[in-house]
């Protein structure tokens, strides 16, 4: 297994793939340390959780350098990657003891209750985009609800998976609690079907979310699934455009446009579509593609090649079949794994841009009339993960945001994670949620108690 800094080219390192009696072992001592963690009280846990906090801002810097060495996330996103990661640990640390106490339902019983319980291990299957990010707001509840945590991560992002292991142990957990399995895709089926695992986590396609499911469809055990996404920035007339166009390039290319709630699909009124264009062209063409870690830049390289080759098939697809490349539509540096910004007009059915979920640094234009006609080409999508309204009428919004098919809409703002908010997906997006109090139950046995 390799890691590989796409930018450079170069190899970072590479790891052998456990062996079958190797995982075997690590799942049985996620079986035998669950016995007595599952034990320990919510003071306990968050006490050695603030721990892996503080160890997360303290090598933050380092943190950082890995996930863009192997990932190519510019700094200054990696750095704040990190930090996010460590108030996902606190939130939990502060809250996991208060979202899972007994909740005390009146009836005819002396006492009735619903208890919170662990159920063991859960394995996470998660992405590179957001290499630390992903895992942690797994990971924090997980661990905080009793339970213990697999993670099988992406496999060029080895390095992160290592390294959130470590903190883990120098926080004080016990060997086991948390495990990173250095595994391919081969191996994860047997993973899933091992009597150790009660649950499984994944983000990443819908295609990996379906085999995933099966899978553990076979043993009957609890998936929650957090797939692709298509997600529509639904423009009104009355929209501050200015305001409107700079958000939209900090939702559509963050990341190199390599996430999952990235603003895809911009539907914007037939009138304001020549100042929506020209705004964002503008922002577009001066941003600088280079060395993620020169801490000028603004869109680093993509994660692999295979992943920038994908993307231009999709671009050069959709504008054969009518899309209008308004700026970019190439890569700027193949070795580099580099592709220029591009903007498409004119997208319409039938197209890549309007179908599919482009996984990069593109943004597709499509035109509606009225404001019915913009909610039906917003759901008309496979998706329903996010969705952004923007308007200086937030009644409207509101009116608007409720009529859109997606786990989570904002108006007047980027669609991003917060630990305080549920976050999931509909359709072929997914299902289950992640953060909040929501998130902390998936995996657990609401266990309902009655005395008489």
């Amino acid at each position: 297994m390799k890691s590989v800094n796409p930018f450079t080219g170069k190899e970072l390192a590479s790891y052998q793939e456990l062996s079958i009696d190797e995982v075997n072992q690590k799942l049985a001592l996620s079986q035998f340390v669950f016995q007595s963690f599952k034990k320990t009280d919510f003071a306990h846990r968050a006490e050695l959780m603030k721990k892996v906090s503080v160890l997360l801002r303290e090598k933050q810097d380092y943190l950082a350098m890995i996930i863009t060495s192997e990932m190519g996330k510019i700094i200054s996103e990696a750095k704040a990657e990190i930090e996010k990661c460590a108030w996902v640990c606190d939130y939990y640390a502060d809250n996991a003891a208060d979202f899972l106490k007994d909740e005390l339902i009146d009836n005819d019983a002396y006492k009735s209750c619903i208890v919170y319980e662990p159920i063991g291990t859960v394995l996470a299957i998660m992405p590179w985009n957001y290499p630390f990010w992903q895992v942690f707001r797994f990971a924090a509840p997980t661990v905080m609800s009793g339970n213990v945590g697999v993670l099988k991560h992406a496999s060029n992002v080895s390095q992160c998976a290592i390294e959130i292991e470590q903190l883990f142990l120098e926080a004080g957990f016990d060997v086991g609690v948390f495990q990173s399995f250095l595994i391919g895709s081969d191996k994860v089926d047997y993973v899933i079907n091992h009597e150790a695992i009660k649950a499984v986590t994944l983000t990443g396609s819908e295609y990996a979310g379906s085999k995933v499911a099966e899978s553990a469809g076979k043993s009957i055990k609890k998936t929650v699934l957090e797939l692709g996404g298509s997600d529509p920035f639904i423009i009104l007339e009355d929209a501050d455009l200015e305001y409107a166009v700079d958000m939209a390039i900090k939702s559509r290319f963050l990341n190199c446009g390599q996430s999952c709630i990235a603003a895809k699909r911009f539907i914007v009124p037939k009138k304001l579509n020549k100042p929506f264009l020209a705004l964002l062209m503008d922002r577009v063409e001066n941003m600088k593609l280079g060395d993620p870690m020169d801490t000028s830049t603004q869109i680093g390289p993509m994660a692999r090649v295979d992943l920038l080759e994908q993307l231009d098939k999709q671009v050069d697809e959709s504008i054969a079949n009518g899309a209008v490349l308004i700026s970019g539509g190439a890569a700027f540096d193949l070795d580099k794994c580099l592709y220029t910004p591009t903007i498409l007009a004119d997208v319409v059915p039938g197209m890549p841009a309007y179908d599919e979920e482009l996984f990069g640094p593109v943004a597709s234009i499509i035109s509606y009339d009225t404001i019915d006609d913009a909610i039906r080409i917003a759901n008309d999508t496979v998706y329903g993960l996010g969705a952004s309204v923007w308007t200086q009428d937030v009644k409207k919004g509101e009116q608007i945001a409720r009529r859109i098919e997606a786990g989570v809409v904002f108006v007047n703002d980027v669609v991003k994670s917060d630990p305080r908010l549920p976050f999931g997906g509909i359709k072929l997006s997914g299902y289950g949620r992640e953060l909040s109090y929501l998130g902390i139950r998936e995996f657990v046995n609401c266990k309902t108690l009655v005395i008489k």
